[in-house]
């Protein structure tokens, strides 16, 4: 691909990557996103072509980076931008592995830049803030999620819910409002407006504490915008892995009745021994599901992959909710009669706001909820990788970027 070509797609917004996502472009559709991104395109081209991702910046960073679709990462120098007066700048020291990551580094969904540096996970030390920063101060522990940045003026950033912005900026693959490339947490440091920068509370752990930033936020939103984590509540969690077993966690901790819904029968003992979930149902299990049919509140659906969802629809009560949170590649079927009867309801919930991502961190810190993890070395990452496409991990990998990072820096 040329490097126009690169810059073209580089300047994509979130509005048009929105359309794009949906695969149901209509030809207005297609015309917005052409004349939207060529202006943007024409507007950024100089720079674009004269300055290197380590040249952007004046800040020189280093971490690994994916440079095509095989999705390898290996060592990489680019930049960051000097700490501005509302901004927050970190030494990173743990960033966990999401799968999106390993969808993006494969351009699974298409709109992948590169060079990509993965990782919206992101914990660490403050090393420096500007001057009108309040938030936080040097030496304090702090993370990063999932976005970086908004418009700040719509209804959803009024209402704290700049997740749902439609000018989100995402923690890397992003744009940010310099026009710039942004790169994620696979990396030395890291430099946020404080409005996106988290506070960790003193005595948690940071390397448990990292996939909280996305999975902790993913499941305890909709817990708590549902009204589903409740006492009282019988709540389903389908799925048990990175997603799943943070979510049965929350919503023990928030009082509800929680079962874990798997494919697997050999995830029982974890799920009701290790991580307190009050009872289990193996989806494929006719019979149990029959036995459960009607009798939940509400369903968290975690999985990623296609699947039948069919069968969680006949076990919720009537008005009962099935909220996906995972993002299966291909379209799921949607059974229109299921939720007729009952008066049921299929939403999707995407992450959290600012506000309440340290709302989750702090209710986690109280009730000691972290995630199981399994910490690797930077140069780990490849294999981790290939693991997590195999579902070879329990539950979740983070990054000891502190302590391995620099070791894989080449010599000069």
């Amino acid at each position: 691909m040329c490097h126009h070509t690169k810059a073209f797609k580089r300047v994509l917004s979130s509005e048009a990557l929105a359309i794009i996502i949906t695969h149901q472009n209509t030809q207005a559709q297609k015309h917005y996103i052409f004349f939207q991104t060529f202006s943007l395109w024409l507007t950024n081209l100089g720079s674009e072509m004269a300055k290197s991702p380590e040249e952007e910046h004046s800040v020189k960073t280093f971490g690994w980076a994916a440079r095509d679709p095989t999705g390898h990462l290996s060592p990489f120098t680019f930049s960051r931008r000097v700490t501005g007066e509302e901004d927050v700048r970190f030494k990173v020291l743990y960033c966990g592995i999401c799968h999106s990551d390993l969808h993006s580094i494969k351009n699974e969904w298409g709109f992948s830049n590169y060079p990509m540096v993965p990782g919206h996970e992101i914990v660490g030390e403050v090393t420096e803030v500007g001057s009108k920063v309040e938030k936080v101060k040097v030496g304090d522990k702090v993370g990063v999620g999932c976005m970086v940045g908004a418009c700040h003026s719509c209804d959803s950033c009024a209402n704290d819910l700049e997740n749902y912005c439609p000018k989100l900026i995402l923690t890397y693959n992003g744009i940010y409002y310099d026009g710039t490339i942004t790169y994620g947490g696979y990396s030395d440091s890291m430099v946020a407006n404080e409005r996106y920068v988290v506070r960790i509370p003193d005595g948690m752990p940071l390397d448990s504490a990292a996939p909280l930033l996305c999975a902790g936020i993913t499941v305890y939103s909709p817990l708590k915008y549902f009204g589903l984590g409740e006492p009282g509540k019988h709540i389903g969690i389908v799925g048990l892995g990175g997603l799943g077993h943070v979510a049965v966690k929350f919503a023990k901790a928030l009082g509800s009745k929680v079962t874990v819904i798997s494919t697997s029968p050999s995830k029982k003992a974890e799920a009701l021994e290790h991580l307190g979930a009050d009872s289990f149902l193996v989806s494929r299990d006719q019979d149990e599901l029959q036995a459960a049919m009607g009798t939940f509140d509400g369903i968290i659906d975690t999985v990623s992959a296609t699947h039948p969802i069919m069968p969680l629809l006949g076990l919720l009560k009537s008005h009962g909710k099935l909220i996906m949170v995972g993002a299966p590649c291909e379209p799921l079927e949607l059974p229109v009669f299921s939720l007729i009867i009952g008066r049921k309801t299929i939403a999707g919930s995407g992450i959290g706001g600012m506000k309440e991502t340290q709302e989750m961190i702090d209710f986690a810190a109280k009730h000691n909820i972290k995630a199981d993890i399994e910490v690797i070395s930077m140069d780990y990452v490849n294999k981790a990788m290939e693991r997590l496409e195999q579902v070879d991990v329990r539950y979740r990998f983070v990054i000891d970027i502190g302590n391995t990072l620099a070791a894989t820096k080449p010599s000069s």
